[in-house]
């Protein structure tokens, strides 16, 4: 029988953790965030997915340069590695179709973001190195660039990019 009461007494207790008193609301929690390095890897399937990938940049940075992180540019160490269809956004030639991603990533090279091209990638879509904006470097090869970085220590974000179906609210 006293089992049976502890075990009582243990689910409602445990039952009670799991719901908020009335009134009580979550709360924001500012995680002690320092410098960061991070390397995007950039794959898509559809050069227009870079817009949604950009997001993915943005979230990083705004938060930390925003109060209460207010961290200089110079405390986020970023490098994007383009090797997708979303190629042809960097590509001058482009600019008219792609410029406001082209100017949100050249907004984001002026902040210190490195925006890094395989150049395998460039091979296919023949493009040689003077195709691409300025702020645009080319490398030898994304997947030997991308495990480069996460041998020197950055953490590798790959931006998952998925098609809407529902607006918010839709779905709120």
């Amino acid at each position: 029988m006293k089992r049976i009461m502890a075990f009582t007494l243990l689910l409602v207790g445990f039952l009670a953790q799991g719901h908020s008193a009335a009134g009580e609301t979550s709360k924001i929690v500012q995680t002690p965030y320092s410098e960061q390095k991070v390397v995007f890897d950039f794959y898509y399937d559809n050069p227009e997915k870079i817009n949604t990938a950009l997001y993915w940049l943005r979230s990083l940075i705004n938060p930390l340069m925003d109060a209460p992180y207010n961290m200089a540019p110079e405390f986020l160490d970023i490098k994007v590695v383009i090797h997708g269809t979303e190629i042809v956004t960097v590509a001058r030639k482009n600019y008219a179709k792609y410029k406001d991603a082209v100017e949100r990533m050249r907004y984001y090279a002026s902040l210190g973001v490195q925006f890094k091209v395989c150049g395998l990638a460039a091979q296919d879509y023949d493009y040689g190195t003077d195709a691409f904006h300025e702020f645009i470097d080319v490398v030898p090869s994304a997947i030997t660039e991308l495990a480069h970085w996460q041998l020197q220590g950055y953490a590798l974000i790959t931006p998952t990019v998925m098609e809407k179906h529902y607006s918010i609210e839709e779905i709120r």
